[in-house]
């Protein structure tokens, strides 16, 4: 069965608004951690195979990364912090930013997956 692709930008932004990636009217999630089995409106199933989100690790891990390295480097060379400054604050945010993206990563790889290969 052929399906129609999603166009990349409304995908994307209703992805990173936490709604459902194909029709953008349901909220993902019900709670901080637990998502809504399906679409209310167009019937897309949210909870997909086992293992679907592991991908979603790789969105979160890849940013966390990307910030914590820029960010030493940014506040070593141009705040002059001390490097355990850097290394307590910088430890914390690698806690506490992956707990807070856990829910876009999660939306993001959904509509990412929508987008490349769309459920019929």
């Amino acid at each position: 069965m052929n399906s129609i692709r999603l166009p990349f930008w409304p995908t994307f932004l209703r992805s990173c608004r936490l709604r459902c990636p194909r029709c953008g009217e349901t909220k993902l999630f019900t709670g901080w951690f637990r998502m809504n089995s399906r679409c209310e409106c167009c019937g897309l199933n949210f909870l997909q195979e086992p293992g679907f989100y592991l991908g979603s690790i790789y969105f979160n891990y890849g940013l966390t990364a990307l910030v914590v390295t820029v960010a030493y480097f940014a506040l070593y060379f141009a705040a002059d912090l001390p490097g355990n400054t850097l290394l307590i604050g910088l430890t914390a945010f690698c806690v506490l930013f992956p707990l807070w993206f856990f829910r876009y990563a999660r939306s993001l790889w959904l509509g990412f997956d929508q987008y490349f290969d769309p459920d019929p």
